[in-house]
């Protein structure tokens, strides 16, 4: 797969890149990115990378990763730019030794895997506490202007209510549960941003995204919004296995990606942004109702094994309400009938 095969790929990061003006604020800057193989942080990257070759950006794009190979893979061309340097990084291990000079850091390596995390919830809960861990000391040690934490919605768990959640409101999580170890770790790790900032006084600010989607995500994402975007791609019908009745806030990759670039240049100190586009809270069923559309197949229900209920978020209604995002000036340039369909079209164009 190449995601640069796909004209219509550069066409919604020049629409992003067009609607965002502040993230000519990076010219010049350094920014290191974790995680910069996965669902999100691939599109940050490729935002940059767009702005650096169409706008003369000059951001120094530092490549944080366990693999050099699956970088070189996934960015082709641009990982031998010049702009562009591989970092080796571990998340499971608190050092951190970067041989250069950070404007800003992005931290969204983590474990988001939803079979992954049930099958492995020590090594879920550890790499989103003890990774952020030596990223933020390297930033208190070398001056780093502010760090930014990609967080979950999870971290609010669950809500009778049908009313999106606001930044300071919490539901219950239950803690002796292994899959709650991803939604715990992340609230452990948001606290640790802001002790740092108040003990320490480096700057962090933190997001937390809803359900992003889009072509960055690999063929090996089991979460269902990449599943059966792959399988309307490759024209197979898409297999429910819920009644699809959870309400999720959907955004496209880049959308999200821009708002992330958003808050870490506009967000104020040790504040938490929702990442939600208001045009796409949606539930599951509708999500699969949009792709069936766009790929013109249908849609099959099945239950599901015990262990696949296992894997399942817990979360009746996970949507998320955006306005302080909005404050600082973002707003969505895709709704989820435009993301969804040209998920299907870039992934087409690019496997």
């Amino acid at each position: 797969m190449d995601i640069y095969n796909s004209k219509l790929w550069e066409e919604d990061i020049d629409c992003v890149l067009a609607h965002n003006p502040w993230i000519e604020g990076l010219t010049g800057k350094s920014v290191l990115i974790t995680g910069i193989g996965g669902l999100i942080c691939s599109a940050v990257a490729d935002i940059l990378i767009r702005f650096n070759e169409t706008k003369n950006g000059n951001v120094t794009i530092l490549a944080a990763a366990r693999s050099g190979q699956k970088i070189r893979e996934r960015f082709g061309k641009y990982a031998e730019r010049q702009y562009f340097q591989f970092v080796p990084y571990e998340a499971t291990k608190a050092e951190v030794n970067i041989p250069f000079f950070v404007d800003y850091i992005i931290h969204g390596a983590s474990n988001a895997s939803p079979a992954i995390i049930s099958r492995e919830p020590v090594e879920t809960m550890i790499s989103n506490f003890t990774g952020l861990l030596g990223l933020l000391k390297y930033g208190q040690e070398n001056g780093t202007k502010r760090l930014l934490y990609i967080s979950s919605s999870e971290i609010y768990g669950k809500k009778e209510s049908s009313e999106p959640f606001k930044e300071g409101e919490y539901g219950y999580i239950d803690l002796l549960n292994p899959r709650n170890s991803y939604s715990v770790g992340k609230r452990a790790a948001e606290t640790l941003c802001a002790s740092f900032s108040s003990e320490y006084g480096i700057e962090t600010v933190i997001v937390r995204p809803g359900h992003i989607y889009g072509p960055t995500a690999s063929k090996k994402d089991n979460r269902v919004s990449s599943a059966w975007a792959y399988a309307v791609a490759n024209g197979e019908d898409i297999v429910m296995k819920s009644d699809g009745a959870q309400i999720r806030s959907y955004c496209y990759c880049l959308d999200c990606a821009a708002a992330i670039l958003a808050v870490l240049l506009k967000g104020e100190n040790t504040c938490a942004y929702n990442i939600s586009n208001p045009n796409s809270i949606i539930s599951i069923r509708e999500m699969a109702e949009v792709l069936t559309r766009s790929g013109q197949v249908n849609l099959k229900l099945e239950l599901p094994s015990e262990e696949e209920r296992k894997s399942f978020n817990p979360m009746s209604n996970s949507s998320l309400d955006p306005s302080s995002l909005l404050a600082l000036g973002w707003k969505g340039c895709f709704d989820a009938q435009t993301g969804f369909s040209h998920t299907v079209q870039i992934l087409k164009e690019s496997l």
